[in-house]
């Protein structure tokens, strides 16, 4: 704070010249609080490492900005300019069936069963592999044969990490160890389906250890199937002319469903991660539905993904909305396989004569 004070010149000039005098206590006050620091954010008393797993679990799931493009750069600077396949466009073109079949047989109802059919052993049609194995196609057959360019370079670009990673021998132990405990696991759930004992909650000493985890995965989803009507059965499309197994047909939440069982080593929350699972199930479904084996249709489609670990699965139910979606993309994957295959034995006769 100034004061001004009279003070006598030369000349008799008179001017007011300002003296400090002291400050009162207020205003240290007042400075004091301008200079105190700020108020600290009720974020900063989190317990970072106890979270880190959760934040890294979420940040993990962030879709990524790489393009194919600059995935096959890194790939060349890692692993070499080996790529099998093309470079894939970044939007697919979506197409259409040129000829529409119906995805319910016209003579059956959906819900047509009764509870004591519902309550009878499951059905479980063996699939003669070598009867017309040339001339029935299987879905999985399909499905690898109709493969989009995106597909196929994502696939050989995994392969190719995982050979750099392993080796070749090293890769085709790792493979064939994938396949074996698939099987294992199929095996042990259709002696849990088919006894009805789904109490998983304890190690069950009958399994083998390898599927444990899986079993263990998933046995808050057993919980809500009910009225198995079918385990490890094969379908046939009579009109189409494909077939497939169905790994089961049973009630999910009260909704008959096509259940197909999946494991995997990474987490699947949603149901593009489970890329061509769901034209897979459609295209079971489709081919129960049409099937003379079987005396009800099926609308709607579960993919359950079990985990090594023993993390709870996750379970992706379709709808009969999304069945038809996957019915028609699945139509447009064997319209391709059978321009494919017409393609490649007008060629063969050509050369034969």
């Amino acid at each position: 704070m100034f004061i001004l004070k009279r003070v006598a010149s030369v000349g008799g000039i008179t001017m007011r010249v300002p003296q400090r005098t002291s400050l009162p206590v207020s205003y240290f006050s007042a400075c004091q609080c301008l200079r105190s620091s700020k108020r600290r954010s009720p974020y900063s008393t989190v317990d970072s490492e106890r979270y880190s797993s959760l934040v890294k679990s979420v940040m993990s799931f962030r879709v990524s900005s790489q393009t194919p493009e600059t995935l096959l750069v890194e790939d060349e600077n890692i692993y070499g300019p080996i790529v099998k396949s093309q470079t894939p466009s970044k939007r697919p073109e979506m197409r259409v069936p040129k000829t529409l079949h119906p995805f319910l047989h016209c003579e059956e109802t959906p819900e047509e069963t009764t509870e004591s059919e519902e309550s009878g052993p499951p059905t479980r049609i063996l699939l003669n592999r070598d009867k017309d194995r040339s001339f029935v196609p299987s879905v999985t057959r399909i499905l690898q044969q109709t493969l989009s360019p995106q597909q196929i370079f994502y696939l050989e670009r995994w392969k190719r990490k995982m050979i750099a990673e392993l080796g070749e021998e090293g890769f085709k132990e790792y493979s064939q160890n994938l396949f074996r405990q698939g099987k294992l696991f199929h095996s042990a759930l259709e002696d849990v389906l088919t006894s009805g004992d789904k109490n998983l909650s304890s190690d069950t000493p009958e399994h083998p250890p390898e599927v444990q985890g899986y079993l263990q995965s998933i046995s808050h989803v057993l919980e809500d199937v009910r009225a198995v009507r079918a385990i490890e059965s094969a379908v046939q499309h009579d009109s189409l002319g494909y077939r497939g197994i169905v790994d089961c047909v049973a009630r999910y939440r009260g909704v008959l469903c096509v259940i197909d069982w999946k494991t995997s080593e990474k987490p699947k929350p949603f149901l593009g991660n489970t890329y061509d699972n769901p034209v897979q199930v459609a295209a079971y479904a489709g081919a129960l539905n049409n099937d003379n084996n079987y005396k009800y249709q099926v609308e709607s489609g579960l993919i359950v993904v079990a985990y090594k670990d023993g993390t709870p699965a996750h379970a992706h139910q379709l709808s009969s909305e999304l069945m038809l979606q996957y019915w028609n993309k699945w139509l447009v994957r064997f319209e391709e396989f059978t321009n494919k295959s017409s393609s490649h034995a007008s060629s063969s006769s050509s050369e034969k004569t």
